[in-house]
Formats: C-alpha cells, sequence, structure tokens
C-alpha cells in the first residue's frame, strides 16, 4: 500500500473517531497535525471536515475555530498584502510543476473531470529546496494571517466551501499522447504547452521579484480585468490562470452588446435560445464565483464594448484586459480594434486561446495541398503539419481569487433581457422555455455530468449506433462547448483517459475545428454560397411549407418528431439534423438559409461556424457535398426502428402499430379508428406526396445550375470550381502573411475543383437517364451490427441447412437400397438427437416392388 493511500486511510480512521467520540475536537486537530504536519493541515482540514457540515455543524465551527486560532499569526511589516498576491501566484505555479512531475496512483484513480470538480490541488506535492520551502512557508503563513484578520467571515466562507477530497489519490495527466483512429491515423497529437524546465524558471524568476517588491498594499496595485464571454468556467480556463499569475485583484466582468454579438449580414449569431442559456449560464457562473471565491462578476449592458471597457478600465484603474479568443471574423476584427485602442491608452490586452483546440489562424495548407479541402481528412492531415502551439494539458481550477477593495458597479443580470419571455395580449407570459428548463443543467458541473455519463455507458454504442434517436447514445455536450462550460481540450483528456476506442466522438472535435477554420477563409459563409455557380439555383417560395416544417407539421412523423424536439428542448441529434434539413432542402426544395436561420434561433448550441458549414454542404452549395439524403420515412429504421421516438414527440400517433408509426397513411381507416388517428384533423396530411419525383426535380435543378455556369466547371474531372481566397492560396504557398509575388501580381482569381456528388456528374452528362446508379437517398437500417449479425445468421444457417438436407438424402437413399438388396436396415448412430418420427410417403417402398427385388 502506498504512501498516500496509507494517509488517506489513516485520516478516514480518525474522521471516524471523531464522529463516534472516541476522540475530541483538540485531539482531532492534533492528530491530523501528526499525520499531514502544519502546512497541508492548513490547507486541506477545510476539506477533511467537510462532511461535518451538515451532520455536526456545532462540531464543524469548533474546529473551524481552532484551524483559525491555530494559525493566526499577526503579519509582519506592511508588505504583507504584495506577498499575499505574490505567494498564491507561486503556489500556482509550483503546483502546475508538480501536476507535470508526478506519478499515477495505481491504487486510486480520478479522471480530470473529478480532479476539477473537487481540487486543484489534488496531486501530491513534490520536494523543494530548504530555503525555497523555508520562504514559501513564510508567505504561505502570511497568506493565513491576511485571510483570519481581512474580511473573516467571506474567507471563512471560501474555506467551508472546497473540496479537496482527492488531495490523497491525485491522477497525473499525461504530458504526451496519440489518439489513434480505426485506420491506424493520428486524431490529434497532445503535448504538454511548457516544459517542465521553463516553469521552473518562471517559478524561479517569481521568487525573486518577490524579493525586490515595491511596498504597498493591495489597494496601490492595478487590477486586471478578466473579460468572460465563451469561457463560462473556472476548469482550463487559460485568461483566468492569466489572471491569477499577475498577483493583483481580479475583476471579472461580462459586456452585452446585442448589435455586435448578433453579427452582419443576417448571421444571427444568437438566437432566443442560446440566450435563454446564456442567462442562466451566466447565473451559474456568478454564484460559482460567490461561493468559492467571495467574488463576482460585473455586468455591463453596452452600447460598445470598447467604451464600455475604456470606462471600466477609468472606473478600476485597471492596467491590463485578459480575454480567451473568439474566432467569429466580425469579432476577431472588433477584438482587435480594441487591442489598439487600450494599448493607446497604455492598457495591455491579452488575448488566450482556448475556444478549439487548434488555432483556425495557425492552420496551414503548405505541403498537403487543396485537394479534398472542406472534409475532415484534408483537415487532418494539414494539423498533422502544424507547427504552431500543441493542444496541451487542461489546466486546474483555480483555489483562490484575488478580489479588489472596491468593487465598479454592476447591472442586474435581468438588464440584459437573455431570459424574457413574450406575453400575450392579457399580459399573461408565454413561458416557451420550460421544457428547456427542465431538461437541462446550465452549470459547469453539468458540463461534466454529461460528459461523464456519456464516456461510462453511451460511448461503446457511438461507434455502431450514435444515429440512434430513441437511445441516449450521444454525448448532449454540444451546449457547454458552445459556452465554454468545458474546454474541448478537456474532452479530448478525458476521453483518452477512458481507454476506450472513440475515434468516431473524437472526430467530431475535428469537424468543430474544421467549421472555425473554413468560417476564417468564407466570411460570408451563413449568407452566401461558397460555390458561386450556385448562387442562381431555383429554390421553392411556399411559405406555408416552410412553416408546417418549422412547427413539426409536414405530415411525415419523423420529421415531426424531430422538429418538435427541437423546439421543446432546444436540441436534437446529428442523425435528426440530417433527416430534417434533407428533407427542407432536397423534398421541400426551401432554400438551406431558412433552415440555417432557424436552427440558429432554435438550437441551443447554435454555433454559426458549424451550422453555416453544415447546411452549405447539406444545401448543395458548401465545399463538401453530403453525399447522401436522408429519406424522411426509410431513415426511421435507423434513429427510430420501434417508433419510441415518435410516440415521445407526436403522442397523437402512440396507438399506431410499429410498421405504420412512421407512414401513418397507409395504415387501414380502421386500425387509424381505433388509435385515435384522425388525419387532417389531429395529425396532419403529408405536405408533399411524391417524395421520388420532388427529389427529381432536386436533381434537375442542380444540373440546370452546372449548364448555365460552365466557367465554373473542370472540363476534366467534372467537378465543381470555385475560386480560392487569397488567404487560402498564401497558405498554400507557404507565405502567412501574403507577401509572395503570384499572390500579389495575379490578375484573375485561380479556380480550385473541390468534391462533387457522383450522381450530380452522371445526371449533367445524362440529363435524360431514368436510372441513376450513382442515388445518394438512404434506405435506413437499423444498425451496422444487427445487418452484419443477421447477415452472418442468414450465412451459416443456410449452409448448416443445406448439409442436414444432403445427410437426410444420403440416409434416405442408403436406406432404400438396402432394403431393394434385402439387407438390414443401417442402425442409428449414436448420440444422434431425439426427433418426432415422422412418417415420409416418400420413404415407403411398395410390396410389388420388393416382390420384383427377391
Amino acid at each position: 500500500m502506498d504512501l498516500e493511500a496509507v494517509e488517506r486511510a489513516h485520516i478516514n480512521d480518525i474522521v471516524r473517531q471523531l464522529e463516534t467520540g472516541i476522540v475530541q475536537t483538540d485531539e482531532f486537530l492534533c492528530l491530523v497535525l501528526s499525520v499531514l504536519g502544519n502546512r497541508r493541515t492548513f490547507w486541506h482540514l477545510p476539506a477533511i471536515i467537510q462532511s461535518l457540515r451538515e451532520k455536526e455543524p456545532a462540531m464543524y465551527r469548533e474546529l473551524m475555530d481552532l484551524h483559525a486560532h491555530y494559525f493566526r499569526k499577526e503579519p509582519t511589516d506592511l508588505e504583507t498584502d504584495l506577498e499575499l498576491a505574490i505567494a498564491l501566484s507561486m503556489h500556482e505555479q509550483n503546483q502546475l510543476t508538480d501536476t507535470a512531475s508526478s506519478e499515477m496512483s495505481p491504487t486510486a484513480k480520478i479522471s480530470f473531470a473529478d480532479a476539477a470538480k473537487s481540487s486543484c490541488y489534488s496531486h501530491k506535492y513534490s520536494e523543494k529546496t530548504s530555503s525555497s520551502k523555508t520562504e514559501i512557508d513564510k508567505l504561505k503563513h502570511n497568506v493565513a494571517a491576511m485571510h483570519l484578520s481581512q474580511e473573516t467571515n467571506r474567507c471563512q466562507a471560501i474555506r467551508q466551501e472546497k473540496t479537496l477530497s482527492s488531495c490523497y489519490n491525485g491522477q497525473p495527466e499525461p504530458e504526451d499522447c496519440v489518439l489513434k483512429s480505426v485506420d491506424c491515423e493520428e486524431v490529434f497529437h497532445v503535448e504538454a504547452s511548457v516544459p517542465r524546465e521553463s516553469k521552473a524558471k518562471q517559478s524561479r524568476r517569481r521568487r525573486k521579484k518577490t524579493k525586490s517588491a515595491p511596498s504597498g498594499g493591495l489597494v496601490a496595485m492595478k487590477p486586471v480585468l478578466l473579460w468572460f464571454r465563451r469561457d463560462l468556467r473556472l476548469h482550463d480556463n487559460p485568461a483566468l490562470v492569466s489572471a491569477l499569475e499577475h498577483g493583483v485583484p481580479v475583476i471579472p466582468v461580462f459586456l452585452w452588446c446585442i448589435n455586435e454579438e448578433t453579427g452582419q449580414n443576417f448571421t444571427l449569431a444568437t438566437g432566443g435560445a442560446t440566450k435563454y442559456w446564456l442567462h442562466h449560464a451566466l447565473l451559474e457562473l456568478n454564484q460559482s464565483l460567490i461561493q468559492k471565491f467571495g467574488s463576482h462578476v460585473i455586468f455591463r449592458v453596452a452600447q460598445s464594448c470598447e467604451k464600455e471597457l475604456v470606462s471600466l478600465v477609468h472606473e478600476t484603474g485597471a492596467g491590463t484586459v485578459i480575454v480567451n479568443a473568439v474566432y467569429e471574423p466580425w469579432l476577431k476584427e472588433r477584438d482587435d480594434f480594441i487591442s489598439e485602442n487600450l494599448q493607446k491608452n497604455g492598457v495591455e490586452f491579452k488575448k488566450h486561446h482556448s475556444y478549439c483546440l487548434y488555432e483556425p489562424g495557425s492552420i496551414s495548407t503548405e505541403g498537403v495541398g487543396l485537394r479534398g479541402i472542406g472534409s475532415v481528412s484534408h483537415f487532418m492531415s494539414c494539423c498533422k503539419r502544424n507547427q504552431s502551439a500543441p493542444i496541451g494539458i487542461p489546466l486546474d481550477a483555480p483555489m483562490i481569487l484575488p478580489t479588489p477593495c472596491k468593487w465598479p458597479d454592476s447591472d442586474d443580470l435581468d438588464k440584459m433581457k437573455l431570459a424574457k419571455m413574450p406575453s400575450r395580449k392579457d399580459g399573461t407570459l408565454i413561458d416557451w422555455a420550460m421544457t428547456i428548463r427542465e431538461s437541462w443543467d446550465f452549470s459547469e458541473d453539468g458540463a461534466y455530468k454529461c460528459l461523464s455519463n456519456f464516456l461510462e455507458d453511451g460511448v461503446k454504442h457511438y461507434e455502431k449506433e450514435s444515429g440512434r434517436a430513441d437511445k441516449p447514445y450521444t454525448s448532449h455536450i454540444s451546449p457547454y462547448l458552445h459556452f465554454g462550460q468545458i474546454s474541448p481540450r478537456t474532452v479530448l483528456h478525458e476521453a483518452y483517459f477512458t481507454k476506450k476506442n472513440v475515434p468516431k466522438f473524437l472526430r467530431k472535435l475535428a469537424w468543430r475545428d474544421l467549421a472555425y477554420w473554413l468560417l476564417l477563409l468564407f466570411p460570408d459563409m451563413p449568407s452566401e454560397p461558397v460555390r458561386p455557380a450556385y448562387k442562381s439555383q431555383r429554390w421553392s417560395s411556399d411559405l406555408n411549407h416552410l412553416r408546417a416544417w418549422q412547427k413539426g407539421l409536414t405530415g411525415y412523423p419523423l420529421v415531426d418528431a424531430a422538429m418538435r424536439e427541437l423546439w421543446l428542448t432546444g436540441w436534437m441529434c446529428n442523425y435528426s439534423r440530417h433527416v430534417v434539413a434533407s428533407f427542407l432542402v432536397a423534398y421541400l426544395h426551401i432554400h438551406w438559409v431558412h433552415g440555417y436561420r432557424w436552427f440558429q434561433d432554435t438550437l441551443l448550441d447554435a454555433d454559426v461556424a458549424i451550422n453555416a458549414m453544415m447546411w452549405q454542404n447539406g444545401g448543395m452549395s458548401g465545399l463538401d457535398h453530403w453525399n447522401f439524403v436522408m429519406h424522411p420515412v426509410d431513415s426511421a429504421l435507423t434513429c427510430d426502428p420501434y417508433g419510441s421516438y415518435v410516440r415521445k414527440w407526436c403522442p397523437e400517433l402512440a396507438g399506431l402499430p410499429d410498421e405504420y408509426i412512421h407512414k401513418p397513411w397507409k395504415c387501414a381507416p380502421s386500425q387509424l379508428r381505433r388509435a385515435g388517428v384522425i388525419l387532417g384533423q389531429n395529425y396532419p396530411h403529408r405536405i408533399v406526396l411524391d417524395l421520388e419525383e420532388r427529389r427529381e426535380q432536386s436533381l434537375k435543378d442542380v444540373v440546370e445550375v452546372r449548364k448555365k455556369h460552365l466557367e465554373y466547371l473542370d472540363e476534366v474531372s467534372g467537378s465543381d470550381m470555385i475560386p480560392i481566397p487569397d488567404q487560402l492560396l498564401a497558405l498554400t504557398l507557404g507565405r502567412p502573411n501574403g507577401d509572395d509575388e503570384v499572390v500579389r501580381n495575379r490578375t484573375s482569381s485561380f479556380l480550385l475543383p473541390v468534391i462533387t456528388r457522383k450522381e450530380f456528374k452522371y445526371k449533367t452528362l445524362q440529363p435524360e437517364a431514368k436510372d441513376n446508379p450513382y442515388s445518394t437517398v438512404l434506405k435506413g437500417y437499423v444498425s451496422r451490427k444487427r445487418d452484419e449479425t443477421i447477415a452472418y445468421m442468414n450465412e451459416k444457417h443456410f449452409t448448416a441447412s443445406t448439409i442436414h438436407e444432403g445427410a437426410q438424402r444420403h440416409e434416405r437413399t442408403e436406406r432404400t437400397s438396402r432394403l431393394m438388396e434385402g439387407l438390414p436396415a443401417p442402425s442409428e448412430p449414436k448420440n444422434k438427437s431425439r426427433r418426432t418420427p415422422r412418417k415420409d410417403p416418400f420413404s415407403i417402398i411398395p410390396p410389388s416392388y420388393l416382390h420384383l427385388a427377391n
């Protein structure tokens, strides 16, 4: 048994003795001191006695008073405030170094998510030199003195909330790991972002600065403004860690400027569902800061984020503004403008990368080329050649957050009107988000819970049956990723930690990064086709069809169930999104922009980059044509084979039998009556009838576009072509700054052939052909595993039955020949299974034949 396990068992035994009355509170403190020592007892005792807070509140308060009294010391000089901040910064950095160098405990393993939720000090301490340890201990005692003499009530509440139960069974995080896909190619390569040597040097530099630090308290220090955007978390937050390293008070800020957040050119970056989630996510973040650190978020409704930040800088005297970068083009331009203006006023503007695994601007096509651009395989090849900073390992949540002596004014969160409900004429509110509120946990802990549940159970079904809408086989973490309540780096490491085969799940993270890279290259992707020829494509303007699709009243149960789930819960699985998108584009002939805008308004995870990329591909104008079209009826075999999904969201059809639940128009009138279904009254008739005809018309519209714009058609391959953006051409030529002579002096656009469906090429060459050997309409399947099993069993059963029939034929022939020759009947083989005797008229030999044989 290792030392950590021994310590943990010893501490647990002491706690049991305290609860049973064998030892008193003062004896308990002495016993803990004898096991952990002064330094570790100071930090970990509040967590050890946390269980007593509810069961024995009087004993808990007595122990906390003993803890405070034992470690109380008076400040020795006027620099205590400065030492406090520097000590915290040094301790954070030392723990990062200890985390990277510690070894895994074989007896007790925890995941990164568990460690994040419990404590950043979940790893064992490494030994330091005696002089360094003496200096750190001195500073830590000053920390204790400050926390017990200034704002006593607030700080005591903070200590009581610490959950450090994992301090004895820490799980070190891997610094270098390679996650393999099915075909043995790398999905992501993970490396430590800062070497151990660099961290040690940073720690030594901080200790030198401590000796030469100027005198003065926190009042004389310029605070840091920590601007939260889509990084509403404490764990693995580079901006938060960077703010702590300054060793000054940190003022968390959230600014809301609806004009800037909505986007440009009908982007609709923030819809009703996302704003509702944002409201509750901010509430949870603010509550976490209050409970854990005694801090809180300063909310401001702004007409301009730049002007509001300048105002906050003047109010607080802040010298630095720290953010995690966002990558939408208009927001990136805004951040660049803010950075320039703040620097003119002597304020530093620091940006950190955490929203994607790879920073979109760092991806280069040099050495890979442009063939296959838009596909995730091409993107991952580019990532392998990426020379930017590595992904790194998740950062621990801070243990403490320095607060200012004076807080700036804050608006009320309700003033942002993020969760404002519409009202009827009589004044009553329409609570459209009730089901959303009941279906989701909006906190950072909720993100870890969703991911943990998926990795524990759902992931084993994901590779084969991720399309099941009736089963919880997906992770449901997309809203948390969108608002930064869990980082993609944490998801990557958690998936690696499970040691399970999850390449298909991890490729979703690659798709996410790909979407942001394409949005950087094609900033008009949410509103303009990437393939210029498709701007002239003919689309239907039937608003009745569009409204029926939005409300889930198309008459096709699978489509209606998915759209109703979206409206009520703000979410649907990826397979269902493909089904409803195919129906809108391929069968209703409605422009994909309408689908994109509806998703932006109703999805909780509405993401401009991902939605625009997927709707462009589904609408046939993106870089990577979907090589499939989901049939609104047959695809139910895959996602809802037994009709339980439709019965949940279309309860008026619940009484129909399984074979008609997805096609009630084929059900007999008598069965419809028994099920209580009246088509056209409590469930609508189909808004389109001949699906094959509608699908054929969609192909003709595409062929018409391709023939109309032959300048965008490659004569050799028959593929569509697009003009290459200057930035993409510069990246391919290895000139990211655009200083290549070819890029500067070209007079016309380079046209690049891109991925094109084979059926489009075939229909262009043979528009009148009735056959379609490259049809992309999927007929659906229950599951690949089930299909493979059935095929295998059918093959084995056929072989076995053939062999059995041959053996029976041989036995009959031999028996007949023996009887005709007057020989005794063959003996029954031993161990033959008993079977019910059956009269076989063809095996009975007539007496006349026997007479002739004799």
